[in-house]
Order: structure tokens, then C-alpha cells, then sequence
């Protein structure tokens, strides 16, 4: 996708424009930034949820028992 759409919405006109080096370099940036970022979240809620396993182990709980704790 090399390209981004402008509207000028006080005339209806469309313009399909090609995107600057600069403006893909940004793109690249900004979904490398993105790409780590959701891996932070992933490996953070897995820790959470390993975690929450090792507590409920340990009490000896299961999750079933857990989630009716929650009700």
C-alpha cells in the first residue's frame, strides 16, 4: 500500500496520492513501534495469567471453582 487517499470534504473531491519515502520510512517506524508494543502486552498478560495458574494451584482452586468465586 504505497498510497493514501485525501478528501477535501468542502468539495467532495477524492485524490489518490503517492506516498513519500519519508511517508513509508514513518509507516515502517510506526509498525515496528506497534509490533513490539503488542508483544510487550502479549507477554504480559501471559505472565499475568501464568501467574493467576500458580495462585490457583497453589490454594488448590481450580479455574472453574475460581470463576464461581467471581459470580
Amino acid at each position: 500500500m504505497t498510497n493514501k487517499i485525501v478528501v477535501d470534504c468542502s468539495t467532495g473531491e477524492v485524490q489518490e496520492i503517492a506516498l513519500t519515502e519519508a511517508e513509508i520510512a514513518e509507516r515502517e517506524v510506526m509498525a515496528a513501534e506497534y509490533a513490539e508494543q503488542k508483544a510487550a502486552e502479549d507477554a504480559e498478560k501471559a505472565e499475568q495469567a501464568k501467574a493467576k495458574k500458580a495462585l490457583l494451584t497453589k490454594l488448590g482452586i481450580t479455574a472453574e471453582e475460581a470463576q464461581l468465586l467471581l459470580l
